[in-house]
């Protein structure tokens, strides 16, 4: 489904008309042709190339004589009211442009908070199987872990604990595969014994060489 905006045709064939005037199309002073001859022109209905004319004469760009006609008072206010067209569009894509972020934060929260409950959901699974409380524990800068991935730094053999989960910036990783690659600054959610978080601590703790 497309974001952009949808300009009414009145407002289109205005905005032509002011490009037309601006390049000199038509000149000052000129008559423009009937509001007919412009509908057919334009393929819409002569309301259409009244409601087109009526912005343009607010804008000062014609003037619009009952019974003799439109005639084109300035070539300057044509320029104006393009440019000003462009910033209202500008600003127009802007406010589209927020209105989707909006939308994905909404949707990355909702998403987080998911992940969240299950982590939570799976802790309370685990409480009940007498395991400890899940701890968090961030890897350090330079920790020989980095880069690696779970099955080949031997963690659970070299900690004894389990990872249940890894927070990465705004991702959570529920239940990592093997295979799963350890960043800076990732927290781990690990459960096993009481002594796991000294263990993790010193392990993660070993720099790279």
């Amino acid at each position: 489904m497309s974001n952009r905006i949808v300009l009414p045709e009145y407002m289109k064939i205005a905005v032509d008309m002011a490009a037309r005037i601006y390049k000199g199309e038509f000149d000052e002073q000129e008559k423009l042709r009937g509001r007919s001859t412009l509908a057919g022109e334009y393929n819409v209905s002569p309301e259409t190339i009244r409601r087109a004319m009526r912005l343009l004469e607010d804008m000062e760009v014609v003037t619009v004589n009952q019974g003799s006609g439109i005639y084109v008072k300035s070539k300057e206010k044509a320029y104006r009211f393009m440019e000003r067209f462009k910033q209202k569009e500008s600003i127009d894509e802007l406010k589209v442009g927020i209105k989707k972020l909006v939308e994905e934060k909404k949707r990355i929260e909702e998403e987080i908070e998911a992940k969240i409950n299950t982590i939570i959901d799976y802790a309370d699974r685990l409480k009940h199987s007498n395991l400890i409380t899940p701890i968090e524990i961030t890897i350090p800068k330079n920790s020989h872990v980095i880069g690696k991935n779970i099955i080949d730094t031997n963690f659970w053999q070299n900690t004894g604990a389990t990872i249940v989960g890894i927070k990465r910036k705004d991702e959570l990783i529920v239940s990592p595969g093997p295979y799963t690659e350890f960043k800076e600054g990732d927290i781990l959610i690990i459960v096993g014994d009481p002594f796991i978080k000294s263990r993790t601590d010193e392990f993660l703790s070993e720099q790279s060489p």
